[in-house]
């Protein structure tokens, strides 16, 4: 969804945005100030989560419970249930049902069992992606609300090709939704990496590139046993060779599809209206 001009945006009665970019740079803190200003916010990760991984995530728990005697007897008998309670803030129980592939004594995966998961992760996140177009058609009819904001995973360039005209994704997205990519400087890469070096956390990879990463890491550090690596250390690793796979992929898709805006514009907005005219500014400089 593409405008002839900004005053085409700001003139429209409903405006449907799917903001993207890697994490950190602010796509959430600007989807829940939108909330607030009479936005409807949809977190691809939040419906990922609760949807369409849901049951794969609450089984999970349950394996882990049901490895305790006592919890057990209980789940057993119908005593007890367990739940999830991902919410927009805290995506946890989708993260550490990813988890990161290792040793397992070390809160690691077999990796084949980490591939299963990075597939089903890919099917929902596609999944999720395609009941974009339905919810802003129930925003509008639940809760009479015309503007509407898509809140993306930094791994939605990995279910794109950028390259496909006829990509299935991209056709939803930008037959529905005008694409905004937030984009964030040297700086906010390099602060990402550090903090992810310090807490880890699951990420999603394409398959080859995954196989690729997984083969680099053990020739780089001499390792030829899968279960002797250090899961944190391969989540580090793995991640900053990630980030800079996708940036380039991220300004691509802009390129073609959408605007480009940066990360210290998107800290400046305060209400919906700074937003819009944020919004405006990227379409008469696209």
């Amino acid at each position: 969804m593409l405008f002839e001009n900004s005053d085409q945006f700001k003139d429209a009665k409903q405006h449907a945005i799917t903001v993207f970019g890697m994490a950190g740079v602010g796509k959430t803190r600007l989807s829940a100030l939108l909330r607030k200003n009479d936005w409807f916010h949809y977190s691809i990760d939040y419906r990922i989560g609760t949807r369409h991984m849901g049951e794969y995530i609450v089984d999970n728990f349950k394996n882990e419970a049901m490895k305790v005697p006592f919890l057990r007897d209980l789940l057993s008998s119908d005593s007890i249930y367990i739940s999830s309670n991902i919410t927009f803030e805290n995506l946890d129980p989708l993260s550490t049902y990813l988890g990161t592939p290792g040793n397992i004594e070390k809160g690691g995966l077999e990796f084949e069992e980490y591939q299963k998961r990075q597939e089903q992760h890919r099917i929902a996140e596609i999944a999720a992606l395609k009941d974009i177009p339905h919810f802003i058609e129930r925003a509008k009819k639940l809760y009479n609300c015309n503007n509407f904001i898509a809140d993306t995973g930094g791994s939605l360039i990995e279910v794109v090709d950028v390259n496909n005209p006829n990509d299935e994704i991209v056709k939803v997205l930008t037959s529905n939704t005008a694409l905004l990519y937030i984009e964030g400087d040297d700086d906010d890469a390099q602060k990402l990496i550090n903090r992810f070096k310090k807490s880890p956390k699951p990420m999603y990879y394409q398959p080859k590139f995954l196989e690729i990463k997984w083969a680099e890491y053990k020739k780089l550090h001499g390792i030829t046993n899968d279960l002797d690596i250090d899961p944190k250390d391969f989540a580090s690793w793995g991640f900053e060779a990630l980030l800079h796979n996708r940036l380039p992929r991220y300004k691509e898709l802009a390129k073609r599809h959408g605007y480009i805006v940066s990360s210290s514009d998107i800290a400046t907005i305060r209400d919906g209206d700074d937003f819009m005219e944020l919004m405006q500014k990227a379409i008469t400089n696209r």
